[in-house]
């Protein structure tokens, strides 16, 4: 079933499944803890793209398993999401948010210790912790924010990016540090799960019953993988991941290697094209949640992918190499606020919006997990980024078609 019609974008009150906004002296210490939550969630990946060529030299692994440092939390975040909403509905929202954050900190920690084996394990324990987070917010969001959306979105979003940009070009100066080095690098951010973590404590006194029985029965009664639009949200979050993903991993690579950048230097050029995620990361939620249909948005996001992409790909000007960047990010900030808006905007309730964020997290990170290990088998086997280049922008081709059926003013049930 495709779902049904829309009757309107502004909502006389609360949607169901939802609970009375937090008293205001609270409302401020909950948004706050959403932002500090948020800048967690992409940091600990970002910071490992730049530091790739000093991870291999020093753990002498392949260009193939280095690939597969993005791809293990991708699988950490496929097996963990569709359970996600469980543990939220047994042990509370809150608590289940606090306990992942120090998750986090225990993964930071292990993946600092300077092994192959810590590396990879640390790796998976931060991406389970982080698949949890990545589920949980749409729905907290929807719960206690149910009139703006749009704007809650948008600010997780940014601080998400923000953060992940910060990490991605402080990573190679801070490893430059003879005191800390790679290993150094990564543990820094340590320190931020620990401050987000410390803050997230108060808020367990706000801690939710669960869902309400009435929104767990009718669940039960309507699988979401009967929907088509569930589907096609799925697959729309899978391939916006798929990409950002990839260029998290590679593109610090692919520029060393087409352009002739320094290591330095591609790591800024990460970091240029999550900066111009930052604006697009706000604004797109705020204008997509006052539209009954987001099909223009996913078309315009479709367009910006495919012009960096061919533009990084064909154009060989580095004069131009910065605007092809900054076109990959807008495309990536528009791309994932989509992502987490259709999932709010396409579901009823704050339970059925974490229902369907665990199946789009879980099945679209499962494809999206294959993008860094192929795409570093296929440099290892061709000695060349062309066709890992080409694979993308065919992705970008498919974030339309599918950006079309997500972007439908209908609800999944």
């Amino acid at each position: 079933m495709s779902g049904h019609p829309v009757s309107g974008v502004s909502r006389p009150g609360p949607a169901p499944g939802s609970r009375p906004a937090p008293a205001p002296q609270r409302t401020g210490l909950l948004i706050l803890g959403i932002i500090l939550l948020a800048a967690n969630l992409r940091a600990p990946l970002t910071t490992v793209g730049p530091l790739v060529p000093a991870i291999r030299e020093t753990l002498g692994i392949s260009h193939t398993a280095a690939g597969s440092l993005t791809t293990v939390p991708l699988i950490a975040f496929a097996l963990l999401s569709p359970f996600a909403p469980r543990l939220a509905r047994r042990f509370g929202t809150e608590r289940t948010l606090l306990v992942s954050l120090l998750l986090l900190l225990a993964g930071i920690l292990i993946r600092s210790g300077g092994s192959a084996g810590a590396l990879f394990g640390g790796t998976f324990l931060l991406g389970l912790s982080i698949a949890v987070c990545n589920v949980l917010l749409p729905g907290l969001i929807k719960r206690d924010f149910p009139r703006n959306l749009g704007v809650m979105t948008g600010t997780y979003s940014v601080a998400m990016n923000l953060c992940g940009a910060i990490a991605s070009g402080l990573s190679v100066p801070l490893a430059s540090l003879q005191p800390l080095g790679w290993t150094g690098a990564l543990r820094v951010w340590s320190l931020l799960a620990l401050t987000a973590g410390a803050l997230w404590l108060p808020l367990l006194r706000n801690r939710d019953a669960g869902q309400p029985p009435a929104v767990k029965a009718r669940h039960e009664e309507k699988p979401l993988w009967r929907s088509s639009l569930a589907w096609q949200v799925t697959v729309f979050m899978g391939l916006q991941s798929l990409i950002f993903y990839t260029v998290i991993a590679w593109l610090p690579a692919m520029l060393q290697k087409q352009y002739g950048l320094t290591s330095g230097a591609a790591g800024w050029m990460l970091s240029l094209a999550q900066l111009a995620i930052l604006p697009f990361t706000f604004l797109v939620p705020v204008v997509a949640g006052r539209m009954r249909s987001q099909r223009s948005l996913a078309a315009l996001t479709a367009l910006s992918y495919v012009a960096g992409l061919a533009g990084i790909l064909y154009g060989h000007s580095a004069a131009l190499l910065p605007l092809w960047v900054i076109l990959i990010g807008m495309a990536s900030g528009s791309a994932f606020s989509l992502a987490m808006m259709f999932i709010t905007l396409r579901a009823r309730t704050s339970g059925e919006a974490a229902e369907l964020s665990g199946m789009a997290q879980s099945l679209g990170y499962l494809l999206a997990a294959a993008g860094p290990v192929l795409f570093g088998w296929l440099h290892d086997a061709t000695d060349s980024w062309e066709l890992p280049l080409q694979l993308m922008l065919a992705a970008g081709f498919l974030i339309f078609v599918f950006g079309m059926g997500a972007g439908r003013a209908k609800h999944v049930r």
